[in-house]
Protein backbone atom coordinates (compact mmCIF):
# COMPACT_ATOMS: atom_id res chain seq x y z
CA UNK A 1 0.00 0.00 0.00
CA UNK A 2 1.39 3.17 -0.81
CA UNK A 3 1.62 6.18 1.51
CA UNK A 4 1.01 9.47 0.44
CA UNK A 5 2.30 12.30 1.96
CA UNK A 6 -0.67 15.32 2.76
CA UNK A 7 -0.41 18.38 0.66
CA UNK A 8 0.22 21.76 2.88
CA UNK A 9 -2.52 23.63 3.98
CA UNK A 10 -1.83 27.05 2.09
CA UNK A 11 -3.08 24.41 -1.04
CA UNK A 12 0.73 24.37 -2.73
CA UNK A 13 3.06 21.75 -3.13
CA UNK A 14 5.77 21.33 -1.39
CA UNK A 15 9.23 21.95 -2.75
CA UNK A 16 10.60 18.57 -3.78
CA UNK A 17 14.45 18.36 -3.33
CA UNK A 18 16.17 16.32 -5.89
CA UNK A 19 19.69 15.96 -6.49
CA UNK A 20 21.40 14.54 -9.80
CA UNK A 21 25.44 13.44 -10.52
CA UNK A 22 25.76 13.82 -14.29
CA UNK A 23 28.81 13.51 -14.60
CA UNK A 24 32.76 12.05 -12.31
CA UNK A 25 36.06 13.35 -14.15
CA UNK A 26 39.76 13.51 -13.19
CA UNK A 27 40.45 17.23 -13.91
CA UNK A 28 44.47 17.39 -13.29
CA UNK A 29 46.19 14.65 -12.15
CA UNK A 30 49.88 14.51 -11.06
CA UNK A 31 52.88 12.51 -9.84
CA UNK A 32 56.62 13.64 -9.17
CA UNK A 33 59.61 11.84 -7.84
CA UNK A 34 62.17 14.16 -7.23
CA UNK A 35 64.78 12.28 -5.93
CA UNK A 36 64.65 9.22 -8.47
CA UNK A 37 66.45 6.48 -9.13
CA UNK A 38 68.17 7.39 -5.35
CA UNK A 39 65.12 7.12 -3.60
CA UNK A 40 64.32 3.60 -4.36
CA UNK A 41 68.14 2.84 -2.73
CA UNK A 42 67.24 4.54 0.43
CA UNK A 43 66.59 2.35 3.77
CA UNK A 44 64.32 4.43 6.64
CA UNK A 45 60.61 4.86 7.24
CA UNK A 46 58.26 6.81 4.62
CA UNK A 47 55.84 9.47 6.48
CA UNK A 48 53.26 10.19 4.49
CA UNK A 49 51.53 13.45 4.45
CA UNK A 50 47.49 13.84 3.24
CA UNK A 51 46.24 17.67 2.29
CA UNK A 52 42.75 17.47 1.50
CA UNK A 53 40.76 20.67 0.39
CA UNK A 54 37.39 21.10 -2.01
CA UNK A 55 35.32 23.84 -3.57
CA UNK A 56 31.92 24.20 -5.18
CA UNK A 57 31.50 26.91 -7.98
CA UNK A 58 28.06 27.17 -9.81
CA UNK A 59 28.18 26.92 -13.40
CA UNK A 60 24.92 27.20 -15.22
CA UNK A 61 21.62 26.36 -14.43
CA UNK A 62 21.19 24.83 -11.08
CA UNK A 63 24.45 22.49 -11.91
CA UNK A 64 27.54 22.40 -9.30
CA UNK A 65 31.20 21.55 -10.27
CA UNK A 66 32.40 19.88 -6.81
CA UNK A 67 36.43 19.50 -6.92
CA UNK A 68 37.57 17.45 -4.16
CA UNK A 69 42.04 17.62 -4.10
CA UNK A 70 44.09 15.27 -2.63
CA UNK A 71 47.62 15.79 -1.96
CA UNK A 72 49.85 13.16 -0.50
CA UNK A 73 53.68 13.89 0.25
CA UNK A 74 55.89 10.91 1.18
CA UNK A 75 58.99 11.40 2.84
CA UNK A 76 61.73 9.39 3.20
CA UNK A 77 64.67 10.54 5.63
CA UNK A 78 63.72 14.18 5.23
CA UNK A 79 63.59 14.18 1.26
CA UNK A 80 60.63 14.12 -0.86
CA UNK A 81 59.93 10.56 -2.15
CA UNK A 82 57.12 11.16 -4.10
CA UNK A 83 53.73 13.76 -4.28
CA UNK A 84 50.99 12.63 -5.91
CA UNK A 85 48.06 15.08 -6.41
CA UNK A 86 44.53 14.00 -8.24
CA UNK A 87 41.86 17.04 -8.52
CA UNK A 88 38.63 14.49 -8.61
CA UNK A 89 35.60 16.27 -10.52
CA UNK A 90 31.86 15.89 -10.82
CA UNK A 91 29.07 17.62 -11.78
CA UNK A 92 26.20 17.92 -9.86
CA UNK A 93 22.59 19.44 -9.86
CA UNK A 94 20.18 20.58 -7.52
CA UNK A 95 16.58 21.24 -7.13
CA UNK A 96 14.73 22.49 -4.39
CA UNK A 97 17.53 23.14 -1.44
CA UNK A 98 17.82 26.25 0.17
CA UNK A 99 21.05 28.08 0.69
CA UNK A 100 21.71 25.52 4.19
CA UNK A 101 21.01 22.61 2.47
CA UNK A 102 22.76 23.05 -0.54
CA UNK A 103 25.92 24.14 1.06
CA UNK A 104 25.49 20.93 3.65
CA UNK A 105 24.75 18.49 0.62
CA UNK A 106 28.25 20.23 -1.35
CA UNK A 107 30.51 19.64 1.63
CA UNK A 108 28.86 16.25 2.42
CA UNK A 109 27.64 14.37 -0.24
CA UNK A 110 29.44 15.50 -3.32
CA UNK A 111 33.01 14.59 -1.67
CA UNK A 112 31.45 11.00 -0.70
CA UNK A 113 30.96 10.21 -4.00
CA UNK A 114 34.09 11.68 -5.10
CA UNK A 115 36.11 10.57 -2.64
CA UNK A 116 36.95 6.71 -3.74
CA UNK A 117 37.57 7.39 -7.14
CA UNK A 118 40.27 10.29 -6.26
CA UNK A 119 41.20 7.43 -3.70
CA UNK A 120 41.74 5.09 -6.30
CA UNK A 121 43.75 7.37 -8.44
CA UNK A 122 46.36 7.82 -6.03
CA UNK A 123 47.04 4.12 -5.01
CA UNK A 124 47.77 3.52 -9.13
CA UNK A 125 49.81 6.44 -9.21
CA UNK A 126 51.87 5.42 -6.33
CA UNK A 127 51.83 1.51 -7.26
CA UNK A 128 52.80 2.47 -11.33
CA UNK A 129 55.20 4.70 -9.71
CA UNK A 130 57.37 1.80 -8.01
CA UNK A 131 56.16 2.53 -4.38
CA UNK A 132 54.67 0.13 -1.96
CA UNK A 133 50.79 0.34 -2.18
CA UNK A 134 49.19 3.40 -0.33
CA UNK A 135 45.59 2.82 1.01
CA UNK A 136 44.26 6.23 2.23
CA UNK A 137 41.64 5.19 5.17
CA UNK A 138 37.84 6.55 4.49
CA UNK A 139 37.22 10.81 5.55
CA UNK A 140 33.79 11.35 7.54
CA UNK A 141 32.94 14.71 5.43
CA UNK A 142 29.71 14.78 7.60
CA UNK A 143 31.96 15.38 10.71
CA UNK A 144 34.52 17.43 8.84
CA UNK A 145 31.90 19.99 7.56
CA UNK A 146 30.19 19.76 10.99
CA UNK A 147 33.57 20.55 13.29
CA UNK A 148 34.01 23.33 10.26
CA UNK A 149 30.44 24.94 11.14
CA UNK A 150 30.91 24.79 14.83
CA UNK A 151 34.50 26.69 14.34
CA UNK A 152 32.79 29.12 11.89
CA UNK A 153 29.91 29.51 14.63
CA UNK A 154 32.71 30.08 17.76
CA UNK A 155 34.33 32.89 15.32
CA UNK A 156 30.97 34.49 14.72
CA UNK A 157 30.32 34.83 17.88
CA UNK A 158 33.76 35.97 18.57
CA UNK A 159 33.43 38.72 16.06
CA UNK A 160 34.45 37.04 13.09
CA UNK A 161 33.56 37.74 9.23
CA UNK A 162 30.52 36.15 9.53
CA UNK A 163 31.93 34.01 6.23
CA UNK A 164 31.19 30.29 6.07
CA UNK A 165 33.45 28.44 3.79
CA UNK A 166 32.15 25.27 2.79
CA UNK A 167 34.85 23.04 4.17
CA UNK A 168 38.44 23.12 4.80
CA UNK A 169 40.19 20.28 5.81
Amino acid sequence: MAEETPAPSNGQAAPQMQMALQKIYARDVSFEVPNAPKVFQEEGQPQVQLNLSHKANAIEGENYEVILTLTVTCTLNERTAYLAEVHQAGVFSFVGFDQQNLSAVLATYCPNVLFPFARQTISDLVLNGGFPPLLLQPINFDALYAQQQQQAQQQGQLGGDGEKPILNA
